[in-house]
């Protein structure tokens, strides 16, 4: 498959993902929140990375709200440098601002990178059985995790994406810079990814 085809899937997936009902939505965010509950082992001191979710993306609230329940530090991707496109993870403490692409993140800039997460919740738009993501098309969340490229074996953090389960494809052709996931949580339940869990 070329780049081309990895946009076809992008856009039929963001059609797909946008025609979900509101019942549907906040149905699937606390089944998501309920797999999570009983498949991760949430104590308190887990330093958890969770996206802010732009309108069509399955909503983290319930999943914030259990992972303040279990005392989890909660962070916040923030932008730093949209050029580059970089980014880093604040305490999800305080204010929070639109940034330039639309996406809610906290008002302070002192933060951790990725290596200092112990679970992150990303955002996808396609994921395949392998744990290749789809995501928006910046590289973002490839860039801030990119250090799991470099070493077969990282234990922290675990990469999760959460998703619709129609957002799963039999494959999806990886790229030099794709980061893959351990796992995907859907509003069926866990899929463990080939990459490991």
């Amino acid at each position: 498959m070329n780049s081309e085809s990895r946009a076809a899937q992008r856009l039929r997936l963001k059609r797909l993902r946008r025609a979900v009902p509101p019942s549907q939505r906040r149905a699937a965010a606390k089944a998501v929140a309920g797999h999570i509950r009983r498949a991760f082992n949430l104590r308190p001191g887990l330093r958890i990375g969770v996206y802010a979710p732009l309108p069509a993306e399955l909503d983290t609230a319930a999943l914030m709200r259990l992972a303040g329940q279990h005392r989890c530090r909660i962070y916040l991707p923030r932008l730093t440098d949209l050029r580059r496109r970089r980014m880093h993870f604040i305490e999800a403490r305080g204010a929070l601002r639109r940034n330039r692409l639309g996406v809610l993140e906290p008002v302070q800039s002192r933060g951790v990178s990725g290596r200092g997460l112990d679970l992150v919740f990303v955002p996808l738009v396609g994921f395949d059985a392998t744990g290749m993501r789809l995501g928006m098309g910046a590289g973002y969340y490839d860039r801030a995790f990119a250090f799991m490229r470099c070493r077969g074996h990282w234990l922290h953090p675990r990469l999760i994406g959460l998703a619709y389960s129609f957002q799963q494809l039999p494959h999806i052709e990886g790229a030099p810079h794709d980061v893959r996931l351990h796992a995907v949580v859907t509003e069926h339940g866990v899929v463990k990814c080939n990459s490991g869990f």
